[in-house]
C-alpha cells in the first residue's frame, strides 16, 4: 500500500476569487476521502502545496493534522480549510493547488468507531459509502459529492 496521495488541480487562469479556491480545495478533498475509503487507509497527515501566479510554491504540513486517523472526507476538508485558511491570501493569484495526505495506514489500525452525539456528522458519514458507490458505476466520475466542491453548473 502507498504511504501518501494526491490529488491537484490547475487553474485555467489566475485566480483570486476566494470561492472558486475553495470549491477546488473541496474537490481534492473529495477525491482524497473517496480514494482513501477505496483503499481502506486512513491519512494521519495533510500536506497542502499552492503554486502562485509568480511561478513560487508555499507549502503547509500538518503532522498529525487530523484530530483522529481518517479517511472520512469531513476530517478531511476541516483540516484542509485550516490550512487554506493560515496561508492567509488576500489578494493573492493562486494558479495550482496540490493536496496530499500522508502517513496512511489501513483502516483497522484506525482509533475505530466512536459513539457520537452528533447525529447530523452520523448521517454523513453513513452516505459517504453510498456516494461512493454511486461514483464507482460510473467509472469513477462523480456524479454525487458536496455541493461546496461543484465549481460551477453543466
Amino acid at each position: 500500500m502507498p504511504d501518501s496521495t494526491t490529488a491537484h488541480t490547475a487553474f485555467p487562469a489566475d485566480m483570486l476569487d476566494p470561492v472558486v479556491v475553495r470549491a477546488a480545495l473541496l474537490d481534492l478533498v473529495e477525491t482524497l476521502g473517496r480514494r482513501l475509503r477505496g483503499r481502506g487507509q486512513i491519512a494521519r497527515a495533510l500536506t497542502l502545496t499552492v503554486r502562485l501566479a509568480n511561478g513560487s510554491t508555499v507549502t503547509r504540513t500538518r503532522t498529525r493534522a487530523l484530530d483522529r486517523p481518517s479517511g472520512h472526507t469531513e476530517d478531511l476538508r476541516t483540516t484542509a480549510l485550516q490550512l487554506l485558511e493560515r496561508y492567509g491570501f488576500q489578494r493573492a493569484r493562486l494558479r495550482r493547488l496540490r493536496l496530499t495526505c500522508e502517513d496512511l495506514r489501513p483502516a483497522e489500525d484506525g482509533p475505530g468507531t466512536q459513539l457520537s452525539l452528533d447525529a447530523a456528522r452520523e448521517q454523513r458519514l453513513a452516505l459517504e459509502p453510498v456516494m461512493d458507490q454511486i461514483n464507482a458505476k460510473r467509472g469513477g466520475r462523480r456524479l454525487v459529492g458536496p455541493a461546496g466542491a461543484y465549481r460551477h453548473a453543466g
